[in-house]
């Protein structure tokens, strides 16, 4: 049967307007600065479509002229936002780690940002038939936007549980912060020579993300926390003991942070390898689509509207134009154009193949749970070794490497966002040329303010383990990650024994991957969930499951499909929304030092623990009940 969209090819709506530029714009910077705040906290970030899509709706119901194709292209704009704060926060807090900058230049940011970004979005124009109309993948998060869309154009109401969701979590991040409750409750016990630890965050946020991503996912990732902390920590301390007399939280957290933590940087390295192989088909047929199109279209053919992609050769203008710049910003800041000349190269092949990867992850597991941490690692060891190879080495090295990953990653967050976008877009009928524009516009919004917002947080939290760190500092997990794998392999102390047990549990993960496959399965073991497990705290893995069980059980109570879109899903989302939006507000009162404190008690605790299953028991209720 064929696929028809929601508004048909021959029917043409204003899609391009004021006031959809206007509100685009604007999300886009809102989503950037509240995700920036929620991905150096977490080490993740979660889509903001569907948000971004209920807030348009919302807004633009007070016009008479509106209509579905100029919301989905706000939505495009302002999901942007929300993947470039990805990109930037995953990298360049890593040269604060490396004790490079305590505060960024704006122009080097922003620059870099907007740019990388652009790139990522224009390298998909070549993928989008490939992996949305011939390979047909589900994009999980795009359907949903699109169906959100669709609903509120026929009349439904989808805005109050996301409104509520955001006032909840204001409030609960707000009690949090002022000390009325910790932020984490953990414990650690000696057995012996062993150490035994568990924890968890007392965070709406991540319950949110838990519930978004289902429980299969959510359990990968507390699959990946409980390798590291329940088996690999216990068995690392029995064999090395305890030299320098630690407590055990403080043991299980050095042995973590300096030995354990890398068996995800092979985890991540080995499934990102893996994604590549699996893709070298649908990427060679998105090249030869893309090229078939221009052809057709140079021989004065036409095409239907929801199948106009920007023309190839503007493309391929545009990616030059984005490029010369940063070739000459590396030549700037590290004083050599021949070495500038080999990052730009680097950059642009692992750029394209980074995005790739990227676009076709989106599709399979959505843009929430896009692996983009594991793409820009692999991008950057490579990057790092030919560097060395070539005689960089210490800090100038490092920075060069930190700054092609840079682009890499921004381009990969994009490219996943942009792809998720565009089929939101095939759905509902949009022309997708003038989604690509529309992404490159979000973009560029939300990179102007990145540079504020990452200089804002360091100012008033600092990250763990740097000279900026304050009481309540951010861990910043994935720049933490990029910076310490760079300089293990420019100082030659990276843990390879640890990397390359990682890989191992990659191998085995990719077996049973593929066994399930051919089994039909709906059970899934993909790798880069439990890789990122591995990597993160133990106690952000704990409030992700409990979310994901939350949804698992909504699902079998309603009977609903996986995936469909419920009024628990968008409540979760403002939940995400409100805690990391007052996590910026806060921020800006410690800057101003007015930030208020309260003692925190046992009985705060309780509260906050108590406070917590509330809002999963409100996630549960009002996702059983919605229709």
């Amino acid at each position: 049967m064929e696929f028809k969209p929601y508004i048909p090819p021959e029917k043409s709506l204003p899609e391009y307007t004021v006031k959809a530029f206007v509100l685009g714009v604007v999300l886009s910077i809102v989503m950037g600065a509240a995700n920036a705040y929620l991905g150096m906290y977490a080490g993740m970030t979660v889509s903001a479509s569907i948000p971004a899509a209920v807030i348009s709706m919302a807004i633009l119901f007070a016009f008479k002229d509106r209509n579905i194709l100029e919301n989905n292209m706000v939505q495009t704009a302002a999901s942007a936002g929300e993947s470039l704060a990805a990109g930037v926060i995953f990298t360049f807090p890593a040269l604060v780690v490396l004790e490079y900058y305590t505060t960024f230049p704006y122009y080097i940011v922003t620059i870099i940002a907007a740019l990388g970004g652009s790139l990522g979005a224009l390298f998909t124009v070549v993928l989008r038939r490939a992996f949305i109309v011939e390979e047909k993948l589900p994009y999980p998060e795009g359907t949903a936007c699109a169906e959100v869309l669709i609903a509120g154009d026929k009349g439904g109401s989808h805005a109050k549980p996301i409104f509520l969701g955001g006032l909840f979590g204001a409030v609960y991040k707000l009690l949090g912060s002022i000390g009325v409750w910790k932020g984490t409750l953990e414990s650690a016990k000696f057995f012996g020579k062993r150490v035994f630890y568990f924890g968890s965050d007392l965070s709406a946020a991540l319950i949110s993300v838990g519930y978004i991503v289902g429980l299969n996912i959510a359990f990968l990732v507390f699959l990946g926390g409980a390798i590291a902390w329940f088996i690999a920590i216990p068995i690392y301390a029995a064999k090395t003991g305890n030299p320098d007399g630690l407590s055990a939280i403080d043991l299980a957290w050095t042995i973590w942070s300096t030995k354990i933590r890398y068996m995800g940087v092979g985890a991540m390295v080995v499934g990102g390898l893996w994604s590549l192989i699996k893709l070298r088909g649908p990427i060679s047929r998105g090249i030869r689509a893309g090229l078939e199109a221009a052809k057709h279209r140079q021989a004065g053919g036409t095409l239907p509207r929801t199948e106009e992609d920007l023309p190839l050769n503007y493309v391929l203008m545009l990616i030059a134009a984005f490029v010369i710049p940063l070739f000459l910003l590396y030549a700037h800041i590290l004083d050599s154009i021949g070495i500038a000349a080999i990052m730009a190269v680097i950059m642009l092949i692992l750029g394209f193949f980074g995005s790739a990867i990227a676009g076709y992850l989106a599709g399979v597991v959505g843009s929430s749970n896009n692996p983009v941490s594991g793409i820009t690692i692999m991008s950057l060891l490579f990057t790092a070794l030919i560097l060395k190879a070539l005689g960089l080495s210490g800090t100038e090295g490092m920075v060069a490497t930190i700054l092609v990953a840079a682009v890499v990653c921004t381009a990969a967050a994009i490219a996943g966002d942009t792809m998720q976008d565009l089929a939101t877009g095939y759905l509902v009928g949009a022309t997708p040329k003038r989604q690509q524009v529309f992404e490159v516009i979000g973009v560029f919004a939300a990179a102007f303010v990145m540079a504020p917002v990452l200089n804002l947080l360091i100012q008033a939290y600092g990250i763990e383990g740097t000279p900026t760190a304050k009481e309540n500092a951010l861990a910043a997990p994935q720049a933490f990650l990029m910076a310490k794998v760079t300089q293990g392999v420019f100082e030659g102390t990276l843990e390879w024994n640890m990397v390359f047990i990682g890989a191992g549990i990659a191998v085995v993960l990719i077996i049973l991957d593929e066994i399930l496959a051919k089994m039909g399965s709906k059970f899934r073991t993909p790798v880069m969930p439990v890789a990122v497990g591995i990597y993160l705290p133990l106690e952000l893995g704990v409030p992700i499951l409990l979310g994901g069980i939350a949804r698992y059980a909504v699902d079998r109570a309603t009977k609903r499909k996986e995936g469909v879109t419920d009024a628990g899903t968008l409540g979760a989302a403002g939940l995400i929304a409100g805690e990391a939006l007052m996590g910026i507000i806060f921020a800006g009162l410690i800057v101003a030092d007015v930030a208020p404190s309260v003692t925190t008690t046992f009985v705060g605790n309780v509260i906050g623990v108590v406070f917590l299953l509330g809002l999963l028991g409100w996630l549960y209720n009002i996702g059983k009940n919605s229709k």
